[in-house]
């Protein structure tokens, strides 16, 4: 009986645990094939790709991004194989079960929940050829009807065998991520959350999830992501985490959780700020909503002062990147609302934000519960919102456009100056600065095209000109440093039209090669010579003080000259400052 587990992943780079869990519990008695695809690939490709393996029985893992595909290769399989045995699994199909059942003939056995010891019992049942209508926690059909047996208790996690130890895995660890799960379940109760369906927090054996981090870590694994729901719901446990990772780590490994932050204690932070290597962990906090109204009618605890605490003191560290993720579409958070959310979270500062929109997942307590908000949503997966009664499409549109212009020009950090200086100098507020570039983008039909990183510069000046700003030459001096700083090599066509004086610029090369301690000791020790210093800098001309606003965010009107150094050997950009003002005194005294 030959054996193949299958998913569909949203990228190339994800690699999917449940199927690997499957594989790990089978063993010894049966031998499971593991094979992974992406969304993007051609339906039949992945068809003919199974077909010419010849299973007996394939087993898909289901979620909302893939189970349309899934289908359609389902039913393709089915027409050209009718005796293929095909067992579908996960979230998606975990509820709504009959209907499923139902509307997709093609799915003889859907697994319902955690599927490890049923699909094993599914196994044995089609190997002796026995009835299946023994196995606890699967849906099936017998004399044409759709027969739900109820799901057995749950997996004893400490006694799991590892997910990880499978040699065919080891060529890909250093290329894509790596999830591990220390637990199962969440405590809290959000119901627009699958996990909110689950009672109890269960945990796995710690020391046999250090050992299974010592084997990744050994053979290459650089992402590893832990899936737990709450990693810190315990903060003996997760201290005791942190303190292996940072005690056995392999230099160059990064370890993303998913945590809650306002239930994180200062001493914790304050270990991770003293102790942590920076880069070694990323967190991501959920925050969805900072109303309170909103929080309880989703039943969320939320104490977003105290939330803002643990961020700020991460943040103030210095070693860890912080994802904080927001929902548009929660009840009765209107568009005002969900602008204030945006607005309180981005006080905050972290590196990434990500703007969700609420999807209405089968089996949550919203979903139930949908009319009573007046929720209208998609058809099919994933289910996403498209109004409510405080919400409509238009709205929805409007923050869409925000999510598009921030992922481009917050999340990548291509701009940092730039945007920070036109939400804290320019704009009302942060969110209006992303609603009104955003809707100028889409206007523009630029989300229907691709971008070079130039073509984003050009953009958002091309925007800007719009608003008739007096600041806009202070505005132009921060975005050509951004774009400067952030090059690995000397740009062959910057993204402006060339407009400095280039009298001016010959003077001020000529008093850098006599002076080169004005631009600083760091530059003087670069001893570049006349032939070096044209070949591998750039000078802009910058109507201010740049390295004084640098250092205290105060334009002082002093025109600069940026020298930007791009490094060689190392690949970096180097910006060295000198005020004109110096050269002024310069000829001034030679005069003398």
């Amino acid at each position: 009986m030959k054996i193949i587990c299958t998913t569909l992943n949203a990228k190339y780079i994800h690699t999917n645990l449940a199927i690997r869990y499957l594989k790990a519990y089978a063993q010894p008695e049966f031998h499971i094939d593991i094979v992974e695809y992406t969304i993007k690939d051609p339906s039949l490709n992945i068809v003919t790709d199974l077909y010419q393996r010849q299973p007996d029985i394939i087993g898909f893992s289901c979620y909302i991004w893939n189970i349309e595909e899934t289908i359609k290769i389902v039913k393709m399989l089915k027409k050209i194989r009718p005796d293929l045995i095909v067992v579908v699994g996960g979230p998606e199909v975990s509820y709504d079960v009959k209907e499923w059942m139902e509307n997709v003939p093609e799915f003889d056995f859907i697994v319902i929940g955690e599927g490890e010891e049923t699909f094993k019992q599914l196994l044995f049942a089609l190997q002796k050829g026995k009835d299946v209508s023994s196995v606890h926690g699967i849906a099936f059909r017998q004399n044409g009807n759709v027969i739900i047996n109820p799901q057995q208790n749950k997996v004893n996690l400490a006694e799991m065998p590892s997910p990880f130890r499978f040699p065919e895995d080891i060529p890909h660890l250093s290329k894509r991520i790596t999830y591990i799960e220390t637990s199962r379940g969440c405590p809290f109760n959000c119901q627009f959350c699958l996990s909110s369906t689950e009672v109890g927090v269960r945990y796995f054996d710690r020391e046999k999830v250090k050992e299974d981090l010592r084997y990744l870590m050994k053979n290459g694994a650089k992402n590893i992501k832990f899936i737990d729901r709450t990693f810190n719901i315990s903060r003996s446990y997760a201290m005791e985490m942190f303190q292996f990772l940072i005690d056995e780590h392999v230099p160059g490994t990064v370890f993303q959780f998913e945590i809650t932050a306002d239930i994180m204690r200062p001493e914790v932070i304050e270990f991770l700020n003293k102790e942590a290597p920076p880069g070694l962990f990323r967190f991501e906090i959920g925050v969805q909503s900072t109303n309170d109204e909103v929080n309880k009618l989703v039943m969320r605890k939320q104490n977003f002062e105290k939330l803002t605490r643990t961020v700020t003191m991460i943040k103030n560290g210095g070693k860890i990147v912080q994802h904080l993720d927001l929902i548009a579409g929660l009840p009765e958070e209107d568009y005002t609302s969900f602008r204030k959310t945006f607005n309180d979270v981005f006080a905050l500062r972290p590196e990434e934000i990500q703007l969700g929109f609420l999807k209405m997942l089968r089996g949550t307590g919203l979903r139930l519960r949908a009319k009573e908000y007046g929720y209208v949503f998609m058809d099919h997966a994933p289910y996403e919102i498209l109004s409510n009664n405080v919400l409509s499409f238009s709205d929805i549109v409007r923050i869409k456009q925000v999510e598009d212009v921030l992922e481009k020009y917050w999340n990548d950090h291509r701009m940092d100056e730039t945007i920070e200086y036109l939400v804290t100098n320019i704009f009302e507020t942060p969110f209006d600065f992303f609603q009104q570039f955003g809707t100028y983008w889409d206007e523009q039909g630029w989300a229907r095209i691709g971008h070079q990183l130039e073509d984003l510069f050009r953009r958002l000046y091309q925007f800007l000109q719009t608003q008739s700003l007096q600041e806009l030459p202070i505005i132009e001096g921060l975005m050509k440093y951004d774009y400067l700083r952030n090059q690995k090599h000397k740009p062959r066509k910057p993204w402006w039209d060339e407009k400095s004086d280039k009298t001016l610029r010959t003077k001020i090369y000529s008093y850098v090669l006599d002076h080169p301690e004005a631009l600083g000791e760091a530059f003087a020790s670069l001893q570049l010579n006349e032939k070096d210093l044209f070949k591998h800098t750039v000078m802009e001309i910058i109507p201010f003080d740049l390295l004084h606003y640098l250092e205290t965010k105060e334009i002082r009107q002093d025109e600069t000259a940026m020298i930007v150094y791009f490094d060689p050997a190392t690949a970096t950009a180097h910006p060295y400052f000198l005020r004109t003002s110096v050269l002024k005194e310069a000829d001034s005294k030679h005069r003398l």
